[in-house]
């Protein structure tokens, strides 16, 4: 079983590396993307660490920064209230 989910994870990327590739994104696109991850992981540090949000823990790991980074500031309200709605 965890074979066929690694050789769909390979193919997967490979395909988005084509697609990637072929569309020739400029590489303004992939630095600003960047720069949106790391300061997406800063801010959830930042909430974790500074007691802004007590009570609460937003775990940093790749989906959680990944939802930051896609939708913003709600992406962090979204990560909380699905921590709520399942752990509740």
């Amino acid at each position: 079983m965890k074979t066929m989910w690694m050789i769909l994870l390979i193919v997967s990327a490979s395909l988005l590396g084509i697609v990637l590739i072929r569309q020739r994104l400029p590489l303004g696109w992939l630095t600003r993307f960047g720069a949106h991850l790391v300061l997406s992981a800063l801010v959830i540090y930042a909430l974790n660490f500074s007691g802004w949000i007590t009570g609460w823990y937003v775990p940093l790991n790749p989906a959680t920064i990944g939802a930051v980074t896609l939708l913003g500031l709600p992406g962090i309200g979204l990560v909380l209230g699905l921590q709520y709605t399942l752990l509740a």
